[in-house]
């Protein structure tokens, strides 16, 4: 074993850098205590395919905690399979005083925990005796749940007593950082994390893992077996469809709907979102938004996209008058012509047929969708040539969307939540007919079961 020994510091600190204390009863004990928990955390899924580490500072009671020397495992190699011997040795303030001996092909060379800045944070701001960090599924898993939070908080479960300064009626918070390529770069957000939350004694690192520290070796690994128990117990409820956040653990996939000022249901943007269980980290994975009153004021409707129509009939039907589509158009609105025609319904006057003058044939298309208009009829010909028109404006840019202003935010939050969002008009489907209407409505409730249920 390669071995370095530093001087200065003085008094106590000194000693703790002479040789004979390195090889000391106390240091070994350490060392043989690191392996033993790192094969017991293998078993436990924490340290698999040489993730995860540990680091526990040697206990004197005639050396003061901040100057005790550091022992941290090394990065990179199978955990379950190391020896005492291939420990690292620090001071209290980080320097290395011992390194372990090369080992033969196919080990690496040797080289320290690449969690070591992280570890000498909760040292420095935590006074800790000991830090795990666990690579646990459970840690990793609970962090995906809510992408946006920040935080995860459980309370009402008896696994809470086991962490430092928390009973079962207390809400536990554990903060969450965002991962990143190398671990030290971790090191910066995992201090601020520290700063932010004083009485946290563990930090998440999302899709990554947890750092857990104690006041010693024992009070640390206790702490992380309780984390790991709640991540899992979270997960779990989550899989449930309850809410670990709750003192009750209540169901948490109810869809809800805010309520307005007057009292009747508010379904805008804003109050689905604010509605609903993101808090917990629990929501919808898909949403189908109406459009009239939700998305879009009801008067851009009334007051735009109708005028529009009504005085683009004739344009829109002159531009497109040789399109498979518009001569769909004209077929469905001859046929329901013909029919009105025989209803004597007011405004209907008889279409020429085709092989007449193209002028002919839509001024008299003109002539009956305006009356339509006016009678606000809700038929298929009539809903179908809107809708092309509508169209064309929004591709000429003669029609520009109008939205709420939260709707582009709520938007933007589900995608980012992975939530599937659908548009659905109920107004515009019921223009179509009862019977269309119903149709639409049993197609989107079956989507919505298929989608949040199964």
């Amino acid at each position: 074993m390669a071995t370095l020994a530093v001087n200065g510091g003085g008094g106590a600190a000194a000693a703790t850098h002479t040789q004979a204390y390195l090889e000391g009863r106390a240091v070994k004990e350490t060392r043989v205590l690191i392996s033993e928990l790192c094969r017991h955390f293998y078993t436990l899924g924490w340290v698999s395919g040489t993730g995860g580490s540990i680091t526990i500072k040697v206990h004197d009671d005639s050396i003061p905690k901040p100057q005790q020397l550091i022992l941290m495992s090394p990065s990179g190699v199978q955990k379950e399979r190391m020896e005492p011997e291939d420990m690292y040795v620090l001071s209290g303030n980080g320097t290395t005083l011992s390194s372990p001996s090369p080992k033969p092909y196919p080990h690496k060379p040797p080289k320290c925990s690449d969690c070591a800045p992280l570890f000498m944070k909760a040292y420095e701001k935590r006074d800790a005796g000991a830090v795990i960090h666990s690579h646990g599924i459970e840690s990793c898993l609970v962090t995906m749940i809510n992408p946006m939070s920040k935080e995860f908080r459980i309370t009402h479960m008896e696994m809470i007593k086991g962490i430092k300064g928390h009973g079962y009626y207390d809400e536990l918070v554990v903060p969450i950082i965002e991962n990143t390529a190398y671990e030290n770069e971790l090191t910066d957000s995992l201090a601020k994390a520290i700063d932010a939350y004083p009485k946290a004694t563990a930090v998440l690192v999302r899709n990554h893992g947890i750092y857990v520290w104690g006041d010693s070796w024992i009070n640390a690994k206790t702490q992380a077996e309780c984390y790991h128990y709640l991540f899992d117990a979270a997960i779990k409820l989550h899989q449930l469809g309850l809410d670990w956040s709750t003192p009750n653990h209540g169901p948490t996939r109810n869809f809800k709907l805010g309520l307005g000022s007057n009292g009747n249901v508010n379904t805008s943007a804003k109050a689905v979102t604010e509605g609903s269980d993101y808090g917990s980290g629990l929501f919808p994975r898909c949403i189908v938004l109406d459009i009239e009153g939700t998305t879009t004021p009801i008067s851009f409707v009334s007051e735009v996209l109708f005028p529009y129509a009504r005085d683009n009939v004739g344009k829109h039907l002159s531009v497109t008058y040789d399109t498979a589509e518009t001569q769909d158009d004209i077929k469905l609105l001859r046929s329901q012509v013909e029919d009105d025609l025989k209803q004597g319904v007011a405004g209907a006057v008889p279409i020429p047929p085709g092989d007449a003058g193209k002028e002919e044939v839509i001024a008299a298309l003109v002539a009956n969708v305006d009356a339509m208009i006016k009678a606000d009829r809700k038929i298929t010909a009539l809903k179908q040539l809107q809708g092309h028109i509508w169209r064309t404006g929004f591709e000429s840019n003669e029609l520009e969307g109008e939205v709420f202003d939260d709707v582009p935010e709520a938007l933007e939050k589900w995608h980012s939540l992975g939530t599937k969002v659908f548009s659905f008009s109920f107004s515009f489907s019921c223009r179509y007919g009862s019977q269309f209407c119903v149709y639409h409505l049993v197609v989107c409730a079956i989507m919505l079961f298929l989608l949040n249920v199964v």
